[in-house]
């Protein structure tokens, strides 16, 4: 899977590449609908939005990897796991980045992550505002 390998790259600085699993195999198949994490309810502001879907997101993203490898009959925790992927491509950089800079950089990757992924979920939040099927 050439594209998920490159969108987890680019998810890997935020430590949100699950977002990609979750994004393409979750909330397409049941956005608008109580499941979908990722569909604001009508009513629901940011701030309300932002945890269910943030929680949500990583659980549903999670599922979907531990079902395709129960359909393989294999346990979800090995390399191939899209899920573990992204966030050891995450924890990588990240060690990088603290090994370049020092650990001082730390905050700064944390501040830029949930920047970054809350950017994501708002432009989510906006786009999905009160849909229902």
């Amino acid at each position: 899977m050439i594209g998920s390998a490159a969108t987890a790259r680019t998810k890997s600085q935020s430590f949100y590449g699950h977002f990609y699993i979750e994004h393409n195999r979750g909330h397409h198949v049941r956005v608008a609908t109580p499941e979908d994490p990722a569909s604001s309810r009508y009513g629901e502001n940011f701030y309300q939005f932002w945890p269910r879907t943030v929680g949500g997101s990583l659980k549903s993203a999670w599922n979907i990897e531990k079902k395709r490898y129960a359909r393989k009959k294999q346990h979800p925790f090995r390399i191939g796991n899209d899920v573990l992927n992204a966030w050891l491509m995450s924890a990588v950089l990240w060690g990088a980045m603290i090994a370049w800079l020092g650990v001082g950089i730390t905050p700064y990757l944390v501040i830029q992550a949930v920047v970054g992924f809350s950017l994501l979920e708002v432009v989510k939040h906006m786009e999905h505002y009160g849909m229902v099927r």
